[in-house]
């Protein structure tokens, strides 16, 4: 459990950082959080030839509320968790943020840490995807913007190239008859989902006029459930649109199997906390 041998930087500035990693990108290892690259530095699983330090970069750290929604990517868990303004416009966050891990783990992981690692059962990649938002990257072309629904490629594998670092999510402030909702089905010994599915529902008299729901856990990463979406908008929430819905949702993932949770019952899951979560929206 010791780790191989590397160097030490501590950045002190986003252009430091970008210029490392056209140095030498595949042997540079950014930290923040470090919840994610610690255990697999003592694995020995990742044996950067250097790694860097990127928490002290204050400006990736901030929660921006306008007509866009900024989140910097160096916010933990716990900042999200705590942001009243946020909590009053995208609830989402207060409801996903309350579910990850413990707080040793809050207070230390970042949102950007959490979406750049792209662990297949991690929360946050579900909520974005639901949220219709942008991931923001910087590097030597300058920055760029990625829909989150397009950044997420396979398992731990994203739209990041090796000499970009992820600064910023940005999503569209939401209409006022938006509601959301994040259900969870946790691994009792780790605390990441088995399957977790957000929503974010337009709903007017029990009629949905927009939605977006971001599936985790269940597949390689975390993905769009278009089809169950499409199911529901322009259509009240009856249980036969629900039942349509879930079905769809269930139909369209490829899910991964391990010893805790075979690919059906994952499938399964899957069928159920979407009608679990459409049915709560009814219920409102």
């Amino acid at each position: 459990m010791i780790p191989a041998s590397f160097d030490y930087v501590r950045a002190t500035s986003l252009d430091q950082v970008i210029g490392l990693l056209q140095g030498d990108p595949d042997g540079i290892k950014l930290v923040a959080g470090g919840h994610s690259l610690i255990p697999t530095l003592k694995l020995r699983l990742a044996s950067p030839a250097l790694l860097v330090d990127i928490r002290g970069l204050d400006d990736l750290r901030c929660i921006t509320i306008g007509e866009q929604i900024r989140i910097g990517a160096l916010t933990t868990h716990a900042e999200l968790l705590a942001s009243t303004p946020l909590r009053e416009v995208l609830p989402i966050f207060h409801q996903a943020g309350s579910l990850i891990a413990d707080p040793q783990v809050r207070n230390r992981g970042t949102i950007g840490g959490s979406l750049a690692n792209a662990d297949p059962a991690a929360d946050w990649p579900a909520v974005v995807i639901a949220l219709n938002a942008e991931i923001e990257l910087a590097g030597p072309q300058g920055r760029r913007r990625v829909a989150a629904r397009d950044f997420f490629v396979d398992i731990m594998t994203t739209a990041l190239a090796l000499d970009e670092i992820l600064v910023a999510v940005h999503i569209t402030r939401p209409r006022p008859d938006t509601q959301f909702r994040y259900r969870k089905i946790r691994h009792p010994a780790s605390g990441y989902a088995v399957v977790g599915v957000a929503f974010a529902l337009g709903l007017t008299d029990n009629t949905v006029s927009d939605a977006a729901i971001g599936i985790t856990g269940a597949t390689g990463h975390a993905f769009a459930a278009e089809a169950a979406a499409k199911a529901v908008i322009g259509q009240p929430l009856t249980a036969e649109t629900i039942e349509a819905a879930a079905k769809l949702a269930g139909e369209q993932a490829d899910c991964l199997s391990d010893h805790y949770a075979s690919a059906d019952y994952r499938r399964h899951l899957i069928r159920t906390e979407v009608a679990r979560g459409l049915t709560s929206f009814k219920a409102d």
